[in-house]
């Protein structure tokens, strides 16, 4: 059943109401934007369910935030412009609302359900009798219909009721169903502000076992670096003994070697010597002298290979290899491992005890 709007004067609001109607369409479903509407970085809206639809088909693999987990993002090209968005692990629920647009939808669907006149009713008429109002409802046909249709025309064996009746009963049931709808979307919210403090949990907890992994880590390092340092000072400790032991062969043979080379000078100068007695006096003290220290003897010289240090070798492969099997430990915590490495410190300690009497 066709009807018309006889009110010539308010055809240019219509006309306007209709041009932001078009600028209020969504690019995917073609209808008008439903709350919330997320605005992309390229300045184009969608409504979420759009923006989820298309998001889902080019992330297949991407789990929703109701599911237990929630994967780390993903990216589609916006159905206006092919622009690039990148999303991150909140998916398109982490799009920023564009409240300016939703503001507009409010303020639009106000004005088209406001009445366009008080005489608005008695110009609703009937496209066949255009004399008669529209004041009826065919519950058949489920449209709206004049009392002529029903007497003459094609609802004349249809089931009628008035249309005030109609209009009272639909208007509570989409009120019911806005609630309901309301109600859904309350739930729904409440599902993500608790994902959302799950995804919160899971940084602070994440971030607490960084720092207690770093922590142990730098034990370890620290007895390292001490084991380290006991090691080069016992290398260095022999180092200096070894040093000082071969300098002083060294000073000995110097002085020896420096008292030899003055009495050389001093017998070569002796036999120059052209006067015989004279010549006599001084041999005999300078024979002896030279036989004396012919037959002095030095400290030996350092054994072969003294001047070797592989006996500081140190072998780490087994450690290295034993570091490499650090892992985590599944199903404990922090405070656990704490208490189980207390609990061993103080089995370790009282075992000789337990054993004691056991012994001599």
């Amino acid at each position: 059943m066709n009807f018309t709007v006889g009110f010539k004067p308010l055809l240019g609001d219509a006309h306007s109401m209709d041009n932001l109607e078009k600028q209020l369409i969504c690019p995917i479903c073609l209808e008008m934007f439903s709350k919330p509407v997320v605005i992309l970085p390229c300045q184009h809206n969608l409504c979420r369910k759009c923006a989820n639809d298309v998001f889902q088909a080019s992330n297949p693999l991407w789990q929703s935030r109701g599911s237990t987990t929630v994967s780390s993002g993903g990216r589609f090209r916006c159905p206006s412009c092919r622009h690039e968005v990148v999303l991150d692990r909140h998916g398109v629920y982490g799009l920023q609302r564009n409240l300016l647009v939703e503001n507009i939808i409010d303020i639009y669907k106000q004005e088209s359900s406001r009445p366009l006149h008080s005489k608005a009713e008695q110009h609703l008429m009937c496209e066949e009798h255009e004399e008669e109002k529209i004041n009826i409802y065919c519950l058949s046909c489920e449209v709206p219909t004049c009392s002529l249709c029903k007497v003459f025309g094609a609802h004349k064996d249809c089931e009628v009721a008035p249309l005030p009746t109609i209009y009272k009963r639909q208007k509570s049931e989409l009120s019911d169903g806005i609630a309901m709808l309301v109600a859904g979307n309350d739930r729904v919210q409440a599902v993500i502000t608790q994902m959302e403090e799950v995804c919160q949990t899971i940084e602070d907890n994440s971030r607490r076992q960084k720092q207690l992994l770093n922590q142990r880590f730098e034990s370890l390092c620290a007895v390292l670096e001490e084991r380290k340092g006991e090691l080069l000072q016992a290398l260095a400790r022999e180092q200096e003994e070894k040093l000082q032991r071969v300098r002083g062969l060294i000073r000995q043979y110097g002085d020896h070697l420096e008292a030899s080379s003055k009495l050389v000078e001093s017998a070569i100068q002796s036999m120059e010597e052209p006067q015989m007695a004279l010549y006599l006096q001084q041999a005999k003290e300078l024979i002896n002298k030279v036989g004396a220290m012919s037959k002095v003897e030095l400290a030996g010289r350092p054994e072969p290979g003294y001047e070797s240090m592989e006996q500081f070798t140190v072998s780490v492969e087994h450690v290295a290899e034993m570091l490499r099997t650090i892992d985590f430990q599944s199903g404990a915590s922090g405070e656990e491992e704490d208490e189980e490495v207390a609990l061993d410190g103080d089995e370790g300690s009282a075992g000789p005890e337990e054993e004691r009497p056991d012994g001599p």
